[in-house]
């Protein structure tokens, strides 16, 4: 057992991080294992994959990387996550970019790469590190007035959402400037720009309404289900109502068998269907408690940069998985959006462990100089003439 008195980095890390929030990110981990394992055997059978258990042998094949990615990124300093989050982001912009080119196409889109046989998203490995740059521009705009910190976090916001949008993928761009505006709120913006970033945020929804065709299709689609195919939402709705509240048993759904995306974008759907309701509300109060307890921690940094940035890996964290339950009850158009350590997906789980373990980094209570040069310091010896006689 690791004392407080001892002074190891193992030691310090295990006191001063957050183990409630540590401990529930794990159980989320195993959580999706079950529920990967329910969901995905019908997906196997349906593409023809002679094992049943393929995508739940590969989720807990990238289970390891992203624990250790979760941990060791845990142990970080906010500098060095600066500095890592610069690279990484240059590196994912850069492959962003790739995409366009050389990406293969995937239901009109290009988001993925295919590197030494592995499909990855850079999109998802480039949201938490744009967060933490955004966070770090909007946190130097309120100790250093004369850098323009704030007109270089617009420009970075459209540096990201431009590869996006040519992409397309407006799921993942609503996410970024939901989270960017809500730090640009936080770091004191003036009202005026704040009406300024709601029109032109509808502005842009309008005109990608009218503009990209698939758009228009989704959305017409959720506003009035007789002007398209509603298949894919009409059987996530029937997964809800054949389970009830306590679900036909482990293995004993029958909806998910012909439920599109149902280890993936749908897994709450198949999570209602085999566990109920019960697990569904479970599932939803771990996901409140995991952001509640980040920005309870967020809210008692003195640090700016620290504060914004584990304010912004909530959000990102928090509004990822409400729009994908939103879109399995049928509360807003569908997005393609995986449910945080949940889905399968390895770009998604390594990069949410990347996410997280900054998270873990920035909420960690790490004693300031005083404090420890107290503890290193012996106790001083009153002087003879102070001692009562």
């Amino acid at each position: 057992m690791m004392s407080r008195a001892d002074r190891t980095v193992l030691s310090e890390w295990w006191w001063t991080v957050d183990r409630l929030l540590l401990g529930s990110l794990f159980v989320l981990m195993m959580i999706g294992i079950v529920l990967c394992l329910a969901a995905s055997p019908p997906i196997a059978a349906r593409l023809g994959i002679p094992d049943p258990f393929h995508f739940v042998q590969r989720q807990v094949l990238f289970l390891v990387p992203a624990t250790g990615v979760l941990l060791l990124t845990s142990f970080l300093s906010p500098r060095t996550i600066r500095r890592v989050c610069m690279v990484i982001f240059l590196l994912f912009w850069v492959l962003l970019f790739a995409t366009l080119a050389v990406g293969p196409e995937v239901k009109g889109a290009r988001r993925w790469l295919m590197i030494a046989g592995i499909t990855l998203q850079p999109s998802e490995f480039l949201k938490p590190a744009f967060v933490v740059l955004a966070a770090w521009l909007f946190s130097e705009s309120s100790k250093r007035p004369e850098m323009p910190a704030q007109l270089l976090a617009m420009g970075l916001l459209g540096a990201v959402v431009l590869p996006l949008v040519l992409q397309p993928d407006f799921g993942q761009t609503m996410l970024v400037c939901l989270v960017w505006g809500a730090l640009f709120f936080l770091a004191g913006l003036r009202w005026i720009w704040m009406v300024g970033l709601i029109g032109f945020g509808l502005g842009g929804a309008v005109l990608a309404y009218n503009v990209v065709p698939h758009v228009r299709k989704r959305i017409d689609r959720f506003l009035d289900p007789a002007t398209g195919d509603t298949y894919q939402i009409d059987t996530a709705l029937q997964s809800f109502e054949h389970g009830g509240w306590f679900g036909q048993g482990p293995g004993e759904g029958t909806v998910k068998r012909i439920l599109p995306d149902g280890h993936t974008d749908f897994i709450f759907a198949v999570a209602a269907e085999e566990f109920g309701v019960i697990l569904c509300l479970i599932l939803l109060s771990l996901f409140a408690f995991i952001i509640i307890r980040s920005l309870t921690r967020a809210l008692d940094e003195q640090d700016p940069f620290a504060r914004f940035a584990a304010t912004g890996l909530a959000l990102l964290f928090g509004l990822q998985a409400s729009i994908n339950m939103m879109v399995n009850v049928h509360l807003m158009p569908a997005k393609g959006m995986t449910l945080p350590f949940i889905s399968y997906g390895g770009s998604s789980l390594i990069s949410l462990a990347f996410g997280m373990g900054m998270l873990l980094a920035f909420s960690r209570r790490r004693p300031g100089a005083a404090a420890l040069a107290s503890l290193s310091e012996p106790p001083a010896v009153p002087d003879a003439a102070a001692r009562p006689a």
